[in-house]
């Protein structure tokens, strides 16, 4: 597929250290107004546990994401045969969500929802390369399933993002 059609599943870390850390809204608010952009081209978008993850919380991010153009994608029987294929394929996926923290528990749904759409999934998370690990993430589950995956950094290079900086 090529860059023009790819769409991009995004994973809710890529939000949220983004606003936090690299490109505030204060200072990078087009960084934002691309991904809007991209949102309202459907070349982007949001499982909706993701969108619930991030807009639990009242924050700025929450409020900006409610008011985006990015799709949410909600489940639904395909993708619950996706995740299905996804446990069925390896046992140890089933490491993905880490229920003793309520932590990680979009994970499957990511992965799913890109199976599904065929996109590819954007998050910061890397792969667990440690051998007698029983950590897994995003990035191994969908190197195993064969699903296409980058972080943001190089999503932001395959889209050729251009940033411009001004003192104001």
């Amino acid at each position: 597929m090529s860059k023009l059609q790819q769409k991009y599943c995004l994973d809710a870390n890529v939000l949220i250290q983004a606003w936090q850390k690299y490109y505030s809204q204060k200072f990078c608010a087009s960084y934002w107004e691309v991904l809007n952009k991209l949102g309202k081209e459907d070349r982007i978008f949001l499982p909706q546990m993701v969108y619930d993850e991030i807009t639990r919380t009242d924050d700025d991010l929450s409020k900006w994401l409610k008011v985006s153009h990015i799709p949410k994608r909600k489940l639904d029987g395909a993708v619950t045969e996706c995740w299905k294929n996804i446990l069925a394929a390896n046992p140890s996926h089933q490491y993905l969500v880490d229920n003793t923290k309520n932590r990680s528990l979009a994970d499957p749904w990511v992965i799913a929802h890109a199976l599904n759409e065929n996109a590819c999934v954007v998050t910061k998370e890397e792969k667990v390369t440690a051998p007698n690990s029983n950590r897994i993430k995003i990035p191994n589950v969908c190197d195993n399933m064969g699903v296409r995956w980058i972080n943001d950094f190089d999503f932001i290079e395959e889209l050729n993002f251009k940033f411009i900086c001004k003192l104001d």
